[in-house]
Order: structure tokens, then C-alpha cells, then sequence
């Protein structure tokens, strides 16, 4: 059983392209005029009816679809292969099939007969608030991707020159206490890719999403919280020293 508001007088389970375009052109109070004169002759549309163009151009949009097998289409609403000859005057499209091809191809448009009654305007966001809201989401996975990397990047290069956890240990076992010499080469490479990731190009762009020591120290204990050596406090006087060191050379 229908609610009173959810039925849609407008809609039907297949139309013929001109009764889409009447219904598109919210022409409806026209209709009997319009399709005595020149429903089975679209080129009829743009004489006998000058003064509503859209009648013309949203029949075009419909015809040009089915020509370029956008829009399938049938007879009499029985769907027939997208090589089948085209009869103008036979040709009909399914609501459904009608309304998935408006989304895609135009979707700033949503016509009743196929949309129903749209929600007050204190219900909804616009189809241009919706789109930039989704533009800003994708930017923020696209950064967080960006800074995931860069992290990524980070720790294998503190792996690779032996301050990762367990390879500590295996030096302090194998060699006790790091010489001096080798604790400032260490200090040396440490600073060095600080300052690069946080340094630009020479054309001024930045080397990565992290525009502070302190966001990278932030980004690094966020995901390695509770890990020994990883500390805020242990990074920051690490770092400090590591830039202190490489700028004394």
C-alpha cells in the first residue's frame, strides 16, 4: 500500500523519448499539444516548438545515447540487443534504465518522474556541497596515504642504520658500548635525513608532509606507542642532539 506522498503521478515503467523529454522539461500541462504534432518526428520539436528549447535538446540527449549504446532501449518496453535497428517511432526506455544513465551522464539533474519529490532544502545538501565534500575526503586520504609513506620512509632509514630495537641489542651484545666515532656517524645520518625530509626542492616544494621535527616525532609515537626507545621525550633529545651534531660539521 502506497503513502499518499510517495506516489508519483509522473512516473512510468517505460516512456517513449518524448515523454521523457516532456516530463525532463516539466511540460507536462503541454503534453496532448506536444505529441499530436511531433512525437513521432524529433525534428519536428525545434519548429513546431520554439519557445521551450529544452523539449528539443533533452529529446536529443535521449536519442543520442540510444544511438551510441549509452542508454539501452526497447519496444514497447520489451528491451531488445543494442544492434537491433532503431525505429524512432517504436523506440521506449525503462524508468530504471532511464534514471541509472541521468545519474551517471547528468547528474546535477533529478527530474521528478524519475526522482520523486525532492526534500526541502533544510534536508538535504546540494549535489555541489556533496561534491566538494567528497573532493575533501579523497585530499585527506590522499595525505594520509602521503604521510603513511613518508613514515614508512623514516623508519626503514633509522632500520637501516641500526637504531631499530633489536638490532641495538645485537650491537651492544656483539660490540658493548658504540664508540664515539661511531655514535657521531650515527648522530650524522640521523640529522641529515631530518633536515631532508624536513628541507624542500629547489623549486620550493616540500620534501614531505611533515613540516616539523615535532610532527614527525607525533607521527612515529602514534604508531609504535609503548615501544622501548621511541618515547617523545627519548625522540626529541635523539633528534636534537643528531642536529646539533650534524651542524657543528
Amino acid at each position: 500500500m502506497y503513502e499518499s506522498d510517495s506516489y508519483n503521478a509522473l512516473e512510468k515503467i517505460f516512456y517513449r523519448p518524448i515523454d521523457a523529454a516532456i516530463r525532463w522539461c516539466n511540460l507536462m500541462a503541454y503534453e496532448t499539444q506536444i505529441l499530436r504534432s511531433a512525437w513521432d518526428s524529433p525534428a519536428l520539436l525545434s519548429k513546431n516548438f520554439p519557445q521551450w528549447p529544452c523539449l528539443h535538446a533533452t529529446n536529443e540527449k535521449i536519442l543520442d545515447a540510444v544511438r551510441n549504446r549509452e542508454l539501452p532501449f526497447g519496444y514497447f518496453g520489451v528491451t531488445v540487443p543494442p544492434q537491433t535497428p532503431i525505429d524512432y517511432r517504436l523506440l521506449t526506455v525503462r524508468h530504471t534504465e532511464l534514471k541509472w544513465w541521468m545519474i551517471h551522464h547528468y547528474p546535477d539533474q533529478r527530474p521528478a518522474f524519475l526522482f520523486g519529490k525532492q526534500p526541502a532544502e533544510n534536508e538535504h545538501i546540494s549535489f555541489g556541497t556533496y561534491l566538494t565534500l567528497r573532493a575533501d575526503r579523497e585530499a585527506l586520504e590522499v595525505e594520509l596515504k602521503a604521510s603513511d609513506a613518508a613514515l614508512r620512509e623514516l623508519l626503514e632509514e633509522l632500520k637501516a642504520i641500526g637504531l631499530e630495537r633489536e638490532s641495538l641489542r645485537a650491537l651492544v651484545k656483539a660490540q658493548g658500548k658504540l664508540s664515539e666515532r661511531s655514535e657521531t656517524g650515527y648522530q650524522h645520518v640521523i640529522g641529515a635525513l631530518l633536515e631532508t625530509l624536513l628541507g624542500s626542492s629547489p623549486a620550493g616544494k616540500p620534501n614531505s608532509v611533515f613540516d616539523s621535527q615535532a610532527a614527525i616525532v607525533d607521527s612515529i609515537t602514534a604508531h609504535y606507542e609503548g615501544t622501548p626507545g621511541l618515547s617523545k621525550r627519548s625522540l626529541d633529545e635523539k633528534f636534537a642532539a643528531a642536529r646539533r651534531s650534524l651542524s657543528r660539521t
